[in-house]
Order: C-alpha cells, then structure tokens, then sequence
C-alpha cells in the first residue's frame, strides 16, 4: 500500500522560510535515517527515504537565492537519483554523498564527526 509523500504539503514558499542551513539539516536528517536503513538492510524504507531527499532537494532547488547554489544542489540530486534507481545502494557511496551535502555549510559540516566518528 502506497501513502502520500510526507512533504507534499510543504510549499516551496513555506521551505524558503528556512535558511539554507536549516534546509540542508533537514536533508541530512533524512540522509541519517536512509543511511541506518541501508545498514540494517532495509532497502523499501531507504527507497522512501530517499523519495523525501530528492522532494527536498528539489524544493531547496526551486528556492535557492543563487545560480552557484542552485547548480551545486542540483548536482548532488543527481547522484542521490542514482542512489535511488539502483536496486542495491551501496552504504559506502551513501555516506560519501551525506559527507557531501554536510559541507554545503559550515553550520551542517559540524555535524560531520557526530555522524562519522574516526
């Protein structure tokens, strides 16, 4: 049984209310659950998971105050799109793609060794 996305009441002028660190950690935040789902090999829920990556990516997409940060999004959507077409996303390319979208801002790269102890 399929159920509505969980943000497809989310506006993209309600989204562009939030900054673009909040934006980012909140793309994280579901990162960070397809990220545990993947190593508990729970591949539909990641599936899902990364449905509400790309519905936020793509409403920080459609908000963004800049051609750089605009293109630079967009890039990363196109690998997380590859992660969510593959039939076995590997754990490893995830976790690089997280590490990425982190640095976006400075705010959200302090997250990096929270998330990723060495």
């Amino acid at each position: 049984m399929s159920s509505a996305p969980q943000h497809a009441g989310l506006s993209a002028e309600r989204w562009s209310q939030f900054s673009f660190d909040d934006q980012i950690l909140m793309i994280g935040n579901e990162m960070n659950r397809a990220m545990h789902l993947l190593e508990a090999d729970k591949l539909e829920h990641v599936r899902r998971c990364y449905e509400r990556v790309l519905q936020l990516t793509d409403l920080t997409v459609a908000t963004a105050t800049s051609r750089s940060r605009r293109r630079e999004t967009l890039r990363w959507r196109e690998l997380i799109a590859a992660l969510y077409v593959d039939d076995r996303p590997s754990l490893q390319i995830h976790q690089a793609l997280f590490r990425c979208l982190l640095r976006f801002t400075p705010t959200a790269s302090g997250q990096i060794g929270v998330l990723f102890p060495s």
